[in-house]
């Protein structure tokens, strides 16, 4: 069983009581023949401390780094030699019976050593620490009664979300930017309030919101005229519009909001994300659940709801015993990345032109269904993307799939056909995904070594490439149908580790690319000030990337 990810791991013994020596060695340890014997035999006190005090065990693992993979996989491992009665004392400690009988010590007496030791990593990760025993019960259960399950849900929440790390937002004419210490800084198009600041005024200066001085923002989202944050205590604020649709294509309602304000709907649901659609808002509780509103009287997410309803109503059908990590909106449907038992897979639901809810058909979903061609493909989803036409998944494996509207090569199938089912991008078969972003006909893809791939619509520089050419020059606007590597981004010389680009059909698309070390670099269009860098004379872009002037660190 592997258990690091390279080298040598470093064993951390944490939360274990100072004791002194006496206390685990009651009596000097006698002379003893070597014999066969199982570590709860006739042994004296300090033959086997170890089956005396396992919780030192315990630590050792839960220092190690483990996955819940490899915590289940040591249970089948000391399940099959519990039995078997070996000479060696050494590796009779490591099959001894402890390993699977109940281990006499908090905090459970009915656990074994390995869902202990997947309960007391759970206890380290931020959402999990402030629940009550009844709500940790409760998501155990939720998860399949498993504490590896859980360990499992919570690491898959925060590798494709970023949560609890710094992260840039790409919005529509305007951008958010969150500090690894939970400060929201936004810029750009300010017509609704969108930005927070109490004006309407554009600024492409980066501001942080200072009505939110004190509460820790974990995770952000943008849509048209309208932003909101995620705190560290579930709490959402909303700002700007107070309804859906563009501006200059649907109602632009009769309230702006210009500073940040409590959803008062969502009080008494531990919120962990939210995804804005052209029509709609979702988001995703601490538990798993989907809660979605504003949908419209169409009921395209099975609620008959008016666009101006502010009030949560749980996804319920296929999805409401199955825990989500992830959700993800386009112009009109939802995409969610569930965690179960058997393993990860994404559910879509909404509006089915183009093949984008992935089910080889283009009819609408009203409940959310399971897209069964990853199971066909053999490919366990880790990461979502929906762009506002077409879709795509980043594979544990490292493979990367898309479908829906295939226009421009968003696809990055080397055409625009549409897609109907999930379909693997061979143009990136020697390359090993670990993130995905899509937008408006655009997608970007971030290798494991930190490179960037995209491909589709070269509309306002926002792909990257070309980015040599002189100002003026339309070249650097061309349609890449096959991924090409963002050579621009290789210069930065450094890994990127997100990609954000604007989604929506109504505005110019502009691109962040975020560093391992917390530098945000943007390019694309920039009229609006969304690139957090000033342009010059009557620049309305830039084509190659520019850092932006925020501290995320």
């Amino acid at each position: 069983m592997d258990t690091t990810t390279g080298g040598t791991p470093t064993i951390q013994y944490h939360n274990i009581p100072d004791q002194p020596i006496p206390s685990l060695v009651t009596s000097p340890v006698p002379q003893f023949q070597r014999q066969q014997r199982h570590c709860f035999g006739d042994s004296n006190p300090g033959e086997f401390p170890l089956s005396a005090n396992p919780s030192i065990v315990l630590h050792v693992l839960t220092g190690c780094n483990l996955d819940p993979q490899d915590l289940a996989k040591l249970e089948a491992i000391m399940n099959i030699l519990a039995d078997i009665r070996i000479d060696d004392a050494a590796d009779c400690i490591a099959t001894c019976s402890f390993f699977r009988q109940p281990a006499h010590f908090a905090p459970d007496h009915e656990l074994s050593l390995s869902e202990l030791a997947a309960l007391d990593m759970c206890q380290t990760r931020a959402i999990f620490k402030p629940m009550t025993a009844e709500e940790r019960d409760n998501i155990k259960q939720r998860c399949g009664g498993s504490w590896k399950l859980v360990l499992r849900f919570l690491l898959a929440g925060e590798a494709c979300s970023r949560r609890e790390k710094s992260q840039a937002i790409a919005g529509p004419g305007h951008s958010i930017a969150v500090t690894s210490n939970g400060v929201a800084y936004s810029f750009g198009s300010n017509s609704s309030g969108q930005l927070g600041h109490g004006t309407t005024e554009e600024d492409w200066r980066p501001r942080p919101i200072r009505s939110l001085q004190g509460v820790r923002i974990i995770q952000a989202a943008a849509g048209a005229g309208r932003t909101m944050l995620i705190s560290d205590a579930g709490q959402v604020y909303a700002f700007g519009k107070d309804s859906f649709g563009e501006a200059e294509y649907g109602a632009q309602g009769s309230k702006l909001v210009t500073t940040p304000q409590l959803v008062e709907s969502l009080k008494d649901i531990f919120v962990v994300q939210a995804a804005i659609g052209n029509f709609f808002t979702a988001v995703l509780s601490r538990e798993g659940r989907v809660y979605t509103f504003s949908w419209g009287n169409e009921s395209k997410l099975g609620h008959q709801t008016e666009p101006t309803d502010l009030e949560p109503h749980p996804l319920l059908g296929a999805l409401e015993n199955v825990p989500v990590v992830q959700i993800a909106a386009g112009y009109c449907y939802l995409l969610a990345l569930a965690c179960q038992p058997t393993g990860m897979s994404v559910y879509s639901v909404g509006c089915g032109l183009g093949g984008k809810l992935g089910h080889g058909i283009r009819t609408d979903e009203k409940q959310p269904r399971l897209i069964e061609q990853f199971q066909t493909l053999n490919l366990q989803p880790v990461v979502v993307a929906a762009g506002a036409w077409h879709a795509a998944v980043v594979g544990k494996d490292g493979r990367v799939c898309t479908w829906g509207w295939g226009r421009y090569g968003c696809l990055g199938h080397g055409n625009e056909d549409c897609e109907s089912v999930p379909k693997v991008v061979e143009a990136l078969s020697q390359v090993k995904a670990v993130y995905v972003a899509t937008g408006d006909y655009t997608t970007f893809v971030v290798s494991d070594d930190g490179d960037v791939y995209s491909f589709g619509c070269g509309e306002s520089s926002s792909l990257g490439h070309n980015t040599a050419a002189a100002e003026g020059q339309g070249n650097r606007h061309t349609n890449v149908l096959s991924p090409e590597m963002v050579t621009s981004l290789k210069q930065v010389n450094e890994r990127v580790v997100q990609i954000s680009l604007t989604n929506s059909i109504y505005w110019n698309a502009h691109t962040f690319a975020l560093t391992e070390s917390n530098k945000l670099y943007a390019f694309g269009a920039g009229d609006k000030g969304q690139l957090g860098v000033e342009l010059v004379a009557n620049q309305t872009e830039r084509a190659n990337p520019d850092r932006v002037d925020i501290n995320l660190s």
